[in-house]
């Protein structure tokens, strides 16, 4: 199968040697999001803007590849401190609804930028 590369304003330009995203067939593999905000590339403040800013980043991703949040299957969450692990989860709940996607969240010393939290997923697109 051909792979195509996903790529959108609407979520921050890659900042390495990666793509926003890859669709082999009918799954996207969507990269990290950090809080970037795409119009500055500029982290967004606060541990809560930034969860909103890595779903909105991921959504775009999502919309560009011909899907949206709800075909997410697969959802990996890294924090720098798991104590706001309970925040995700209120904020998770304002961008996907029940059945939820498979999850991991993980604590991690460091993200890229500073980021306090970051997210990549894996779409099934309905045909």
């Amino acid at each position: 199968m051909a792979r195509e590369i996903i790529q959108t304003t609407g979520a921050p330009q890659a900042i390495g040697t990666y793509s926003q995203a890859v669709k082999v067939g009918s799954t996207v593999y969507l990269s990290g999001q950090i809080g970037l905000d795409p119009a500055t590339m500029q982290m967004v403040e606060g541990i809560e803007a930034q969860v909103h800013r890595v779903f909105t980043n991921l959504k775009a991703v999502a919309e560009a590849s011909g899907g949206s949040l709800a075909d997410v299957v697969k959802l990996n969450i890294f924090l720098t401190d798991l104590s706001n692990f309970a925040l995700v989860n209120t904020v998770m709940t304002e961008y996907f609804s029940e059945p939820y996607p498979a999850r991991a969240a993980v604590g991690v010393a460091s993200l890229p930028r500073g980021a306090l939290v970051e997210a990549d997923g894996v779409i099934e697109l309905q045909e």
